[in-house]
C-alpha cells in the first residue's frame, strides 16, 4: 500500500447511497474495499447491482459475506411471513420505524466491516446513512455511529497497539436523498447500476415500497426520472 493512498471499507448494499458513498470514497483518494451482505433478504438482486457497481466505480476488491438473519427474523427484509409495506406517495410514509428495518442490521454490517478493516491495516469505514431523508432506522443516527465509532476502537488489537484510529465516514448523514443523487451524478455514478426496491416483481423495481418512494422523489426534485423506474428497452 503505498504511502498516497489509503485502504478504506466500503459497506455496499448495492443502491443508491451506497454507490454514491463508494464514489466519494474513491474520489478522496481511497483504495477501496466495498463489502456487501447476503444476509437472508428477500430483495438479493441488490446483490447483483453491488457487482456493478465495485466493478464500474474502480473498487479495488469487493467482498460479499453470507449471514443469515433470517434465523431471528423479525423484518419485512427478511421474514417471508411479514409483508413489505407499498404506499401511493413518499407522503404517506409515517414516522415510526418502520417494519422493513432490520434488528441490528447497521451493528451487525459494521463489525464486519471492522474486522475487515483490521486485516487490511485500514483505519476508514464508509457506509451511507442518512439522518434527513430516510425511513427512521435507529441505526442510521449520526449518535449511534459516534457511539459505534467509540466502542470499535476499544475492539481491536490493532487499537490497543496503536496502530489503528478507526473512523466511520458518514457523507450522506446531512443530505437529503435529492443532494445526494446530484453529489452522485456530480462524480459520474450511473444510478442505472443500482438497486434500492425492498420488494422487487422479477427483479425490477416495485416503485411503491418506502425506499422506492424515497428515492423517486429525490430524483423528481431535480427533475430527472428514477432510471430503476424507467421501462424495459426493446
Amino acid at each position: 500500500m503505498s504511502a498516497a493512498k489509503r485502504r478504506a471499507v466500503v459497506l455496499l448494499s448495492g443502491g443508491l447511497d451506497s454507490a454514491t458513498v463508494l464514489a466519494m470514497a474513491v474520489h478522496e483518494g481511497y483504495e477501496a474495499y466495498a463489502l456487501s451482505f447476503r444476509y437472508g433478504q428477500r430483495h438479493t438482486v441488490e446483490l447483483e447491482a453491488a457487482s456493478r457497481v465495485a466493478a464500474n466505480l474502480g473498487a479495488v476488491k469487493h467482498v460479499v459475506a453470507d449471514i443469515d438473519l433470517r434465523v431471528f427474523g423479525g423484518s419485512a427484509l427478511t421474514d417471508d411471513a411479514l409483508a413489505v409495506p407499498h404506499h401511493a406517495s413518499a407522503d404517506d410514509l409515517g414516522s415510526d420505524i418502520p417494519i422493513t428495518y432490520v434488528p441490528a442490521r447497521n451493528t451487525i454490517f459494521l463489525s464486519f466491516a471492522l474486522a475487515w478493516a483490521e486485516t487490511l491495516d485500514a483505519s476508514d469505514v464508509f457506509i451511507g446513512v442518512s439522518a434527513l431523508d430516510y425511513s427512521g432506522y435507529p441505526d442510521c443516527r449520526p449518535e449511534y455511529i459516534a457511539a459505534y465509532e467509540q466502542m470499535a476502537n476499544l475492539a481491536t488489537k490493532a487499537g490497543v497497539e496503536g496502530r489503528q484510529r478507526l473512523r466511520i465516514h458518514t457523507p450522506l448523514i446531512q443530505l437529503t436523498k435529492a443532494e445526494t443523487i446530484r453529489r452522485g451524478l456530480e462524480l459520474g455514478v450511473d444510478y442505472a447500476w443500482t438497486h434500492s426496491c425492498y420488494d422487487p416483481v422479477d427483479g425490477r423495481a416495485c416503485g411503491t415500497c418506502d425506499s422506492c418512494l424515497l428515492r423517486s422523489r429525490g430524483f423528481a426534485e431535480l427533475d430527472r426520472t428514477d432510471p430503476a423506474l424507467a421501462p424495459p428497452a426493446g
